[in-house]
């Protein structure tokens, strides 16, 4: 247990790493932390205590997620609206500069790739160190995908927090073409042999429903916004409202016409600022695909077969029993 961190963190034993390896071409070493067993690779261990009591400040914004939940999408409606809506800015500076993300040296292991591949995702994701992001000027927006508790102790009662959920289903998806993008899987790996990891919590950030309940029952706190990937889908323009009244600001309606047509997926796709284009001509990235996919709201169905659609329905009302929680789109039933 590192100083000043108040959970076991325990390595991965032979049985588990062998079945990360069938699925995942990355030589990490990984570890589980705490009870829940959130997995983290071996960089995270060394900086866990630093993240654990992060030096946080009043104005500070956190946007949390699990991976792969509209992560990006939040990042960039929270940014320009507590930066007046300055698209220019916005479109000169990377989102990775505008808004760090607080654990990403930890899960950026040297030995899962080549400096000649690193130094560009060094470029890429500056500041990357718990000391650059203490030097950064205020206000801070910064991105994290830890569950709440390994996050300082006391964000909520210090900091805003907007955290944006998304269906297991379609977070199993998109972290499938994730994984393939960033070429910790083959292009041939199978999203069936995926899922299986992905509900067996074994890949980077798992388990997914602790970390979504965590965060789920801390929702009517004042300092935390709890949003649903859903609701910007649906309806762009009311979660614009609902951001700017969570910070208090004021937004005329052609200024939410303005942000909502920014923010339109098909426009999202295209922002160099958000997509990571770089890393992709660069050949950090394979080149099919993009970091912005599809955004598809129920696409997983286009990839669960019967017998992974059951299953996964069973997954999620066991994971939700005892509950509130009652999202259509995560429930085939009432539990």
């Amino acid at each position: 247990m590192a100083k000043d961190f108040p959970y076991e963190m325990r390595p991965f034993n032979t049985e588990e790493n062998e079945q990360l390896k069938e699925c995942i071409q990355v030589s990490s070493k990984y570890y589980r932390v705490g009870p829940k067993g959130y997995v983290v690779s071996k960089g995270y261990t060394d900086d866990a205590a630093e993240i654990y009591n992060f030096l946080l400040r009043p104005d500070d914004v956190f946007v949390v997620s699990f991976p792969k939940s509209g992560t990006t999408w939040t990042q960039e409606l929270v940014w320009l609206i507590l930066n007046g809506l300055d698209y220019e800015k916005a479109k000169s500076i990377p989102l990775t500069e505008r808004s760090p993300f607080l654990e990403l040296l930890g899960f950026m292991d040297a030995e899962d790739m080549s400096m000649e591949d690193r130094n560009p995702l060094e470029k890429t994701f500056m500041p990357l160190s718990i000391k650059q992001l203490n030097e950064l000027p205020s206000q801070r927006i910064l991105k994290s995908h830890l569950p709440l508790s390994l996050l300082p102790p006391t964000l909520l009662d210090n900091t805003k927090v907007v955290y944006i959920a998304r269906d297991p289903r379609d977070v199993a998806v998109s972290y499938y073409y994730h994984y393939k993008l960033m070429r910790f899987t083959s292009p041939e790996r199978d999203f069936k042999s995926f899922w299986k990891q992905f509900i067996n919590n074994n890949l980077t950030w798992s388990p997914y429903f602790a970390s979504f309940l965590e965060a789920f029952e801390k929702r009517d706190h004042p300092n935390m916004l709890f949003l649903f990937y859903e609701e910007l889908s649906k309806d762009l323009s009311a979660v614009i409202r609902k951001v700017a009244d969570f910070f208090n600001k004021k937004l005329s309606d052609e200024q939410i016409e303005g942000l909502r047509e920014h923010l339109k997926i098909d426009n999202f796709k295209k922002n160099r600022s958000v997509n990571l284009q770089d890393l992709q001509d660069k050949g950090i990235f394979r080149s099919e695909g993009g970091f912005i996919r599809k955004g598809k709201v129920g696409g997983w169905r286009d990839y669960f077969d019967e017998e992974m659609t059951a299953e996964a329905g069973k997954w999620i009302n066991e994971n939700l029993k005892g509950t509130e929680f009652r999202f259509h789109h995560f429930c085939h039933r009432k539990i």
